[in-house]
């Protein structure tokens, strides 16, 4: 089993991407808006197996000074294998000057403190009003 990693969107299998994030919770979107959020983004990390999307990662950023990380979703047969790790440490060196930000699920926040990031006190976030009880429902707020 060899893992490439990729820091660029070109050609990438966005329905695989769509279905990795859908697996997670992480978004419903269709892999044409994907493609869109993914290109869009300032960093990306992308894992590939035998050419198929096995790992992602993305980052928001001005370049300067502040960047948010999202959407870091792995296929379950390689959790446990710092390849979760590996995603966010190439998502980090891309955005190394700023202040970082990064939205996860309640129940991977150890995991992130593992990497050196803090719990924030006064953090807010507003979301969609059709996305307030799932995201209260997920723990979110």
């Amino acid at each position: 089993m060899e893992i490439v990693i990729q820091q660029h969107c070109e050609g990438i299998n966005w329905q695989q991407v769509a279905e990795l994030l859908r697996l997670f919770g992480l978004s419903e979107f269709d892999a044409t808006t994907q493609k869109q959020v993914f290109e869009r983004s300032y960093a990306v990390v992308f894992l590939l197996e035998n050419n198929r999307v096995v790992g992602v990662g993305r980052a928001l950023s001005d370049g300067i000074c502040q960047a948010a990380i999202y959407n870091i979703a792995l296929a379950k047969h390689l959790h446990g294998k710092q390849y979760g790790r590996l995603i966010v440490e190439k998502l980090v060196e891309q955005v190394k000057q700023c202040n970082i930000i990064l939205y996860t699920h309640p129940q991977t926040v150890k995991f992130y403190q593992h990497l050196g990031f803090n719990l924030m006190k006064t953090g807010m976030a507003r979301y969609q009003l059709d996305h307030i009880e799932e995201m209260k429902n997920m723990g979110f707020i």
